[in-house]
């Protein structure tokens, strides 16, 4: 099956903005000849990263900072934008130190994840981060960050977490479980041989 075409944009006007968003009204015409007003998030150029670091004792490492969506502390995994003229690589290792003091040696992206592509365009990639050496960076956080460590073994459980609700947290950690079993049903098959 063919793809569709994208629909024609027949008019865009910013409708709200604050220091942070700025909101666009977007009026379509579909394929089909339907026309419809749209809202979404201008875009703004910055994407985002997240990493998912586990030491070398095998713990992941979290944190609980202040999220103002919720207005309470969430656990999640180090994640920020990427600053202009870095790379999403550059970007990942700059927020470990800067939000755990670890840097990274060995960083996997994973995946690249749109947070709900009705209204954004904003991508984070996904990384896990390994062979972790300590390094502290200045970050932007208001206050310093609790960091969590919890067993690689026992990271299912965090699906159950109360405060672990981040649906980029949980994909990360998804998506590092079925990496690391990949891996390790690969290497088990090479071994084997």
């Amino acid at each position: 099956m063919p793809p569709k075409p994208v629909p024609e944009i027949l008019a865009k006007q910013t409708v709200a903005k604050s220091r942070l968003f700025s909101i666009e009204s977007l009026d379509l015409r579909f394929s089909n000849g339907v026309e419809r007003n749209y809202e979404r998030m201008a875009p703004s150029g910055r994407n985002a990263v997240m990493m998912v670091p586990i030491t070398a004792r095998g713990d992941i490492l979290l944190v609980r900072e202040y999220a103002a969506g919720t207005e309470n502390y969430e656990l999640g995994f180090p994640k920020g934008l990427i600053d202009p003229g870095e790379t999403p690589l550059e970007a990942a290792n700059r927020e470990l130190k800067e939000e755990i003091g670890f840097g990274a040696d060995r960083l996997t992206p994973l995946k690249e994840v749109i947070l709900a592509p009705s209204y954004f365009s904003s991508r984070m990639t996904l990384f896990i981060a390994q062979d972790l050496y300590p390094e502290q960076l200045e970050g932007d956080e208001p206050e310093p960050l609790e960091i969590v460590r919890w067993p690689l073994a026992q990271a299912e459980e965090l699906l159950s977490h109360l405060d672990f609700s981040e649906a980029r947290s949980i994909s990360a950690l998804m998506l590092t479980l079925r990496h690391l079993k990949l891996v390790g049903e690969s290497h088990d098959s090479m071994s084997k041989e």
